[in-house]
């Protein structure tokens, strides 16, 4: 796919960081799958994995944490 920010590189699979921030809550997920830009970085997620971040933000945003790093694992 072309990159929309860009607009010069084409996406590539491969893997990136996504931090989360709600409320208090800064939440680090790394290893996340995504397609990634060549030219300039910038990563698109699917809706499939954006939704499994999501869910797993809101249960960690429960627990009364400030700061959680965590590696992606797929549902």
């Amino acid at each position: 796919m072309k990159c929309v920010i860009c607009k010069k590189g084409s996406t590539r699979s491969s893997t990136t960081t996504v931090t989360l921030e709600r409320g208090s809550l800064i939440m680090v997920i790394k290893g996340v799958p995504a397609q990634v830009c060549e030219n300039c970085g910038e990563a698109y997620v699917d809706e499939n994995v954006a939704s499994e971040l999501l869910k797993s933000a809101e249960q960690t945003a429960r627990t009364g944490a400030q700061v959680e790093i965590h590696q992606y694992v797929a549902a």
